[in-house]
């Protein structure tokens, strides 16, 4: 794409985007919503209350429910072991993600590797 329609189009986005601000600043819903929260703030400002202060009044079991499940953390992974019975080639990894490994699988079979595991 040349500089010059990059130009245009980001122009005439930046018109829609205009056009589209000055019709929501028209909405009356918008307004009503904007002077909630001016209104909020200043209370919040004059009574010296945070977000969390509001949330611990309005809802007290709030504070009682988990906020976001913490990702659980899998467990460490075990070392496997794998003796290649053609070439009595090891290779000793804890994950999939191992160059020789790859290439056994692709040339031997995904559940065939997994049989020369040694532990």
């Amino acid at each position: 794409m040349s500089l010059i329609t990059e130009y245009r189009q980001t122009e005439e986005a930046i018109k829609e985007l205009q056009a589209r601000l000055a019709n929501m600043s028209n909405d009356e819903r918008l307004i009503k919503e904007m002077e909630f929260e001016e209104k909020l703030r200043g209370l919040m400002a004059d009574y010296n209350k945070s977000l969390r202060d509001i949330i611990a009044i309005l809802d007290p079991d709030s504070r009682q429910r988990p906020a976001a499940a913490a990702p659980k953390k899998r467990g460490e992974r075990k070392v496997k072991t794998y003796v290649n019975p053609h070439t009595n080639e090891s290779i000793s990894t804890k994950g999939g993600n191992h160059k020789t490994l790859k290439a056994w699988k692709a040339e031997h079979g995904s559940d065939v590797v997994e049989s020369w595991v040694t532990e």
